[in-house]
């Protein structure tokens, strides 16, 4: 009744073949028309070009659409005020027959109900900065504790604490896995002062991993970080100075819970004279090649 699997999605799961899922909130609330559409669109088409079927994400009139035609798309980075949808807020949108661009957390959650184990975004939320006063932890953190389903990120948002973030995941049991990588990638740049729990040096690997984790029924998510490529890293230090800004504008402005992200991705672009923005959509694309061949990967796996 609430949820709507294209017949190209369900086909492929039917036939154990890789699908993708991607978020919706990215076009809704991640970038400018035509931009966004645009940037959709193209993720898409990499995930085909390596073999996989693509399966955004979205909440369209109260009903959860696994695998948006171009069309939905389209609408979806035109439409004005459509609603930024966390775990909490679906009961009340399905209720009221609304559009919704879901976040990490709800992609996670259809994606489970659709039975699509890899899940593909550009970072994940986690726990703010100043989170020990104000106790702002995104509810992605719980969804990865909690939903089966391995998401591919380049780490955690810039904006938010990296390491606490890290505890929190370590907490729940979330394996943080990085490509290639020691060391967690901080979005925009390629490195962080923090580690991840462990180094993985293929796509094989991590299929395991995941394959592992299914077949012991250890409830909860897998996360897979993906350093951005070098052309597109940003300076560690730089950036660091200019989230610091952007969080200090949007005290002032008095912005906070689910308005912060979009709020900073927004200063943060406008600080950079827009490079951040580019930065973020190649590192989706980078992403989503990565996450492509897990996909394969791990439907080979299960045979």
């Amino acid at each position: 009744m609430y949820l709507r699997v294209s017949d190209e999605v369900k086909k492929a799961i039917q036939e154990n073949k890789p699908v993708v899922a991607l978020e919706s909130t990215i076009i809704s609330h991640g970038m400018p028309y035509p931009q966004n559409v645009k940037t959709a669109l193209e993720v898409e088409k990499i995930i085909r070009d390596n073999g996989c079927i693509p399966a955004t994400i979205g909440i369209i009139d109260g009903i959860v659409v696994v695998g948006m035609n171009p069309d939905e798309i389209e609408e979806f980075g035109k439409r004005k005020g459509i609603e930024k949808v966390s775990r909490r807020d679906v009961p009340v949108i399905m209720a009221k027959k609304e559009w919704g661009a879901t976040t990490v957390a709800t992609t996670m959650l259809f994606a489970s109900m659709a039975n699509i184990e890899v899940f593909v975004t550009g970072g994940i939320g986690g726990v703010h900065r100043g989170a020990e006063t104000t106790f702002d932890i995104s509810a992605d953190l719980q969804e990865l504790a909690n939903t089966n389903v391995t998401v591919i990120c380049a780490g955690a948002k810039a904006i938010l604490d990296l390491g606490l973030t890290l505890e929190y995941l370590e907490t729940f049991g979330v394996p943080v896995l990085g490509y290639k990588t020691k060391t967690l990638p901080a979005f925009y740049s390629r490195t962080s002062k923090f580690s991840v729990d462990y180094k993985m040096d293929s796509a094989d690997e991590i299929a395991n991993v995941i394959k592992a984790k299914r077949d012991m029924k250890l409830d909860g998510g897998v996360l897979v970080t993906n350093p951005i490529p070098e052309e597109y890293s940003l300076d560690e230090a730089k950036m660091d100075e200019v989230i610091k800004e952007a969080i200090q504008e949007m005290d002032k402005a008095g912005v906070h819970g689910k308005e912060s992200t979009p709020y900073l991705l927004g200063k943060v672009k406008e600080l950079t004279g827009g490079s951040s923005l580019e930065s973020n959509i190649q590192l989706v694309f980078n992403n989503a090649r990565l996450g492509s061949e897990i996909a394969k990967k791990y439907c080979e796996l299960k045979g």
